[in-house]
């Protein structure tokens, strides 16, 4: 099969999968704004190109518009981009020709997030290439990118809702998708969503979180609800405790300034962490309309009881501070475990552990969840740890459950093993997609499933708010550890004292190799 035929059955698949509507027949232009900054260039772009090569943004509909305050040409652009998109020496002629053909759908415009006539000259670009795709008016979908700092967001709605709309409602669309960080506390994030939501209705605005796009947090649902073995232990009668877990092993490395805004919990557990901690403990949705599924998710957040000090550590890694562009006596925390506790019928007593730091021993993210003791023990094997099952986020995306099983042998003794999916080694010659290749997708069918609803994010503001507000005033001291261990001792203290985990002990789960 020929790279174009291939192209035409993966978009008629794509058609045909599309959310209950019909096909939308008009073009498609996707404008990124910060079209200069990083992460367009190391994730928006790059997105772009797979769907491009996938057949999902066909040439004779797309056009891809990159707008920023840099004065450069369209050449320019792509020339900056191309590196990003395709490791040259490792390329193959075909993907050498399929960057070339994506970079000349892109088209720059230069100009101020502010000005009126500059957006007014996007509009006119936007429109010329609708012209040329024989676009009815109106008919045409724009999907605005904001790779933008959210401090920009409400002047560059303004100027979009001003002077970059359709013009009529004939089947097309406008919508905007904007990144986190959705403010810093309760109160600013309240005045953001007021600020766009008095501009675009809720329907077109797409907060994206990219952690809701990785392959495994995609599968928790079907693995939760699809599964008759899961609906009877999913609860406090058989977890003791859900760990939620993301380590990296390297610093700021250049961002501390940036960083020091915000620290671990507003940059990860406020929003990555909280949102797989929504996916694990919500309830059953009435059905996978984007909107139950959201109740769900605002429904559990809700039942969060408010955090206590005492179920709280704060880590700041040894070296944080000689970083030039963080302040001297930063108390700004790397490192956090908070104990999340949920008040409602299901998980009453269930310790949900959020921990995320920097410079930490490893680089991982998984979900941990630790059931019960087996009652009378006949074969005084609690000493080798309790059942887990276990989703390993990344890297080596996998899932699988440790049991004690017999010791192969004739004695009668038990050692603890695991049943084992790995992803690289049961799916292989398959590539599991980027994060943003599938949020972007979504922007683009209308599904709003794997974004952040407005009451959904003041639900987690109002969690955490309280705390940010005490480590901001000093109140809440981060304590120091050294680079390249598990965090502060006081964390562990916490894990195993408050949350109740047990440790299991001359286990090591070994990715399979192929």
């Amino acid at each position: 099969m020929g790279t174009s035929e291939w192209h035409c059955e993966k978009r008629s698949s794509f058609i045909n999968e599309d959310l209950e509507s019909a096909p939308e027949t008009g073009s498609l232009s996707i404008i990124v704004l910060g079209a200069s900054g990083d992460l367009a260039k190391k994730k928006t772009f790059p997105a772009l190109f797979n769907l491009y090569r996938q057949g999902f943004l066909p040439a004779d509909e797309i056009c891809i518009f990159g707008y920023a305050r840099t004065k450069i040409s369209d050449d320019e652009l792509r020339n900056r981009l191309h590196g990003f998109l395709v490791k040259e020496k490792d390329a193959s002629p075909e993907q050498l020709q399929d960057v070339s053909k994506f970079l000349h759908l892109i088209k720059y415009v230069s100009g101020s997030y502010d000005s009126e006539n500059d957006f007014h000259l996007l509009d006119k670009k936007i429109s010329e290439h609708e012209s040329s795709t024989n676009s009815a008016e109106g008919s045409s979908r724009r999907l605005f990118y904001l790779a933008l700092p959210p401090s920009i967001y409400p002047s560059v709605c303004k100027m979009i809702k001003t002077c970059c709309m359709n013009k009529s409602d004939l089947g097309g669309w406008t919508r905007v998708v904007v990144e986190k960080p959705f403010g810093k506390d309760l109160e600013s994030a309240e005045q953001l969503s007021t600020q766009i939501g008095e501009l675009f209705e809720e329907p077109q605005i797409y907060r994206i979180d990219h952690y809701l796009g990785k392959e495994l947090v995609q599968n928790m649902l079907v693995l939760r609800f699809a599964n008759r073995l899961f609906l009877p232990l999913w609860n406090r009668d058989n977890i003791a405790n859900v760990q939620i877990v993301s380590k990296e092993d390297f610093g700021t490395e250049g961002r501390g300034g940036y960083f020091d805004q915000y620290g671990i919990i507003r940059d990860i557990i406020q929003n990555h962490l909280l949102q797989i901690f929504c996916l694990v403990a919500m309830e059953k949705p009435v059905s996978l309309n984007p909107e139950h599924i959201r109740d769900e998710k605002v429904k559990v957040l809700q039942s969060v009881l408010p955090l206590k000090d005492d179920d709280v550590v704060l880590g700041q890694y040894e070296g944080y501070r000689d970083d030039s562009t963080v302040p001297d006596h930063s108390n700004t925390p790397t490192f956090a475990t908070v104990i999340l506790r949920v008040h409602n019928e299901r998980w009453e007593g269930v310790p949900f552990i959020l921990k995320a730091g920097k410079a930490l021993n490893s680089r991982k993210a998984d979900i941990r969840v630790q059931f019960k003791d087996v009652p009378g023990d006949i074969f005084k094997c609690k000493k080798q740890g309790r059942n887990e099952f276990v989703i390993r986020l990344q890297p080596s995306e996998a899932m699988y459950m440790k049991l004690t099983v017999k010791q192969p042998g004739l004695e009668m003794s038990t050692v603890q093993s695991e049943l084992d999916l790995s992803y690289r080694q049961r799916y292989q010659g398959v590539t599991i997609p980027e994060a943003y290749e599938r949020l972007i997708l979504d922007t683009i069918k209308g599904d709003q499933q794997h974004f952040v609803r407005r009451d959904e994010l003041k639900a987690s503001w109002e969690i955490f708010t309280p705390l940010l507000h005490s480590i901001d005033k000093g109140e809440f001291k981060s304590i120091p550890y050294q680079p390249g261990t598990r965090g502060p001792a006081e964390a562990d203290e916490l894990l195993l004292e408050k949350a109740g985990y047990v440790q299991t002990h001359g286990y090591i789960w070994i990715p399979p190799t192929l």
